[in-house]
């Protein structure tokens, strides 16, 4: 995700407020770098616990593609915005997110396509990718707050 398409991206997100005006360049910058050095984080995490699970499809962060990456930084964004969201309305907002993007359920992710088997409800989801969401939101919260204080609000 470019800086333009961040941007592009908050400003859509906050329902039409100005909000890139408000907070002014550094503010701005700052927030991006944050939420892109968190996302990679997450993605490592989350290719870790994949791994522990038996999953060896996932890579890197150099070597994901852009949607992942991208998918990511708006999950991280999210979070930062909604620290109190659970789990469930994590999902809920990346599982519209996908849709809107015109990903479909299926048995298999497969990016060409654009299915992806966890384009289900939460209380639908496996319990390992249950507790993944979990894991995703807690690395969120923890790195976000540096020095008792929320850096993404």
């Amino acid at each position: 995700m470019t800086y333009a398409e961040w941007r592009e991206y908050r400003q859509q997100a906050t329902a039409g407020k100005n909000v890139l005006s408000e907070l002014g360049d550094t503010s701005e910058l700052s927030e991006f770098f944050t939420a892109l050095t968190i996302a990679q984080v997450t993605h490592a995490a989350n290719k870790a616990w994949c791994e522990a699970h038996g999953d060896y499809s996932q890579t890197s962060w150099a070597d994901a593609p852009q949607w992942q990456k991208n998918s990511a930084i708006i999950g991280v964004f999210y979070k930062l915005r909604n620290p109190v969201a659970t789990p469930s309305q994590q999902h809920d907002g990346w599982m519209q997110l996908k849709l809107a993007e015109g990903w479909t359920f299926g048995p298999i992710k497969d990016a060409v396509a654009k299915t992806h088997p966890c384009l289900v409800p939460y209380d639908e989801l496996p319990y390992e990718q249950r507790k993944k969401d979990e894991l995703f939101g807690a690395i969120v919260n923890a790195l976000s707050d540096v020095g008792g204080r929320n850096v993404g609000t």
